[in-house]
């Protein structure tokens, strides 16, 4: 209970584990942290799981994947298609000529 932040150092006693509510679970649910904290990559661990118990210590990991388009990974097949032709290197014979 202590690893989930569930319970205090003092609180190891059966009176204080009966008295955790619903709420003090889904407060350490990896979509209530992500919300909390505006970012869902925990440490090196790519996580699609929304109700994913956090334990406190990679609680300071929860960092956005590379794959996402705000993880600030590559970019995607659009936008590179999009900063070719800014660029002026649209020439790669795939476009369609009417």
């Amino acid at each position: 209970m202590n690893r989930y932040d569930l319970l205090g150092e003092g609180q190891k006693k059966l009176d204080y584990v009966l008295v955790l509510t619903v709420e003090n679970f889904l407060q350490r649910r990896l979509q209530t942290i992500v919300f909390k904290n505006s970012m869902a990559k925990v440490g090196r661990q790519l996580v699609n799981i929304p109700s994913f118990m956090v334990r406190v210590d990679p609680e300071k990991h929860i960092d956005f994947s590379l794959t996402s388009p705000l993880g600030g990974g590559e970019p995607g097949r659009v936008k590179r298609k999009n900063q070719k032709k800014a660029s002026g290197g649209g020439g790669d014979g795939d476009e369609d000529k009417e």
